[in-house]
């Protein structure tokens, strides 16, 4: 059987861009993200120090990987780069051993 994978992007915003206008810009790729065979679950957090977590549960690493290609080739990724300090990005890919909802 295989094992779910949670692709996890961790980063900081670029100087000037406001959480709130982020997080719109974020909700512009919910539809892209939803429409994926393989997608499970997404949250984006941010912690007390300004970093930035958006976690993905993707069916498969073959999933997650093909998502992140053709993420990069959508109208909306440019705008979602250049809000991202590009020096703090940082993506991985671990498979889920465990998981629990409410």
């Amino acid at each position: 059987m295989t094992k779910h994978v949670a692709e996890i992007v961790t980063f900081k915003l670029a100087d000037g861009i406001k959480t709130e206008n982020f997080v719109a810009l974020m909700q512009k790729t919910e539809a892209f993200v939803r429409a994926q065979d393989g997608f499970l679950h997404r949250q984006l957090s941010q912690g007390e120090d300004g970093s930035w977590t958006d976690y993905v549960i993707w069916k498969d690493l073959a999933t997650a990987q093909k998502v992140a290609q053709a993420f990069m080739q959508q109208d909306f990724t440019p705008d979602v780069m250049a809000a991202i300090a590009p020096e703090s990005a940082n993506m991985r890919h671990e498979e889920v051993q465990w998981s629990m909802a409410s």
